[in-house]
């Protein structure tokens, strides 16, 4: 068993084990502990996890989203990404202009009511395709506000000037790589109020050492079923870009959790994750011809020798 995955599984037994009840902003209701810390050695396989089907496509086109500095959900459709459309569609059908059936506390009606269900997939379909097919639509609801794209790559400044962060740490590395100030924040407390949903990962640090790169994320809300899988394969696929453009090898990914807490209604698939035997990990390729990270398109970055166990599907609290 890779020490990889066995560092997210014993996640799982522990907050089962120890955590607290508490409620939360989605009404759905967690078992949750506060402060948690996982280490991933890049070198023994990319960390996705194969007690269940991670969606390595999803995590690709989400971060070259990140990187690129984009902030609407447009690019991500056109990748067949559906994984911020709940945040942009909940804005849409709670403004003045939408004119559809009733979709008050949808997120967690859908879970219950299959009639709800048929009518908020028909909705959001509808959605969709305004967003990919009118320019003045997406502009206005598929934009989710000064998420982390914004926050990476156009850092609003009080002089008005903007700061690209994760260009300058990247510079940085490159020229001087036992460095200390090698972060990255996604939070701005200006700018929380204009986001659709604020940074759940919301700072990371590089650390060179021995010719490796190294990463630690600190993440203050983590939804450990749905979200956390997502966001151990996401910076360990943006150490390993960070480490081939500055010629360096991969070292660890450090997970550092704030909330850490598993929904209630996703207990019965922890337990199905829970009685299955973790695979071999996957090895990471990367298209070599690209030399900076902002090059990088969605088919430069593939899995190989991935065979997981199937996916285990769970509802998303909005």
């Amino acid at each position: 068993m890779s020490n990889n995955e066995q560092s997210y599984l014993q996640l799982l037994k522990y907050v089962l084990e120890n955590g607290t009840k508490k409620e939360d902003r989605t009404g759905t209701g967690t078992i949750s502990t506060f402060g948690y810390q996982m280490r991933f050695n890049l070198n023994e396989g990319f960390p996705l996890l194969t007690t269940k089907r991670v969606p390595f496509r999803l995590i690709a086109s989400e971060l070259i989203w990140f990187i690129q500095g984009d902030t609407n959900i447009r690019f991500l459709l056109e990748h067949n990404n559906n994984i911020w459309n709940e945040w942009a569609f909940k804005r849409w059908v709670e403004s003045a202009s939408y004119t559809g059936p009733d979709m008050t506390n949808f997120g967690l009606r859908s879970q219950t009511d299959e009639a709800f269900q048929a009518v908020y997939d028909e909705q959001m379909e509808l959605f969709k395709q305004r967003i990919l097919s009118g320019d003045e639509f997406a502009a206005e609801y598929g934009e989710l506000g000064d998420v982390y794209g914004k926050q990476w790559r156009q850092w609003k400044t009080t002089q008005g000037d903007t700061i690209d962060q994760l260009k300058d740490v990247i510079e940085t590395i490159k020229c001087n790589p036992d460095s200390r100030r090698l972060i990255v924040s996604a939070w701005n407390p200006e700018d929380v109020p204009n986001m659709a949903l604020p940074p759940c990962h919301t700072m990371f640090q590089f650390y060179v050492t021995n010719g490796k790169l190294s990463c630690q994320l600190y993440q203050r809300s983590a939804d450990i079923f749905l979200g956390i899988p997502f966001n151990i394969a996401s910076y360990a696929l943006l150490t390993h870009m960070v480490a081939h453009e500055c010629g360096l090898e991969v070292g660890e990914f450090i997970h550092t959790l704030g909330d850490a807490h598993i929904y209630t209604n996703h207990l019965d698939q922890i337990n199905i994750q829970l009685s299955r035997e973790p695979k071999a990990l996957p090895q990471l390729k990367l298209n070599a011809d690209k030399k900076s990270i902002f090059d990088f398109e969605v088919a430069d970055l593939a899995i190989e020798q991935y065979a997981p166990h199937p996916g285990i599907k769970a509802p998303v609290a909005v």
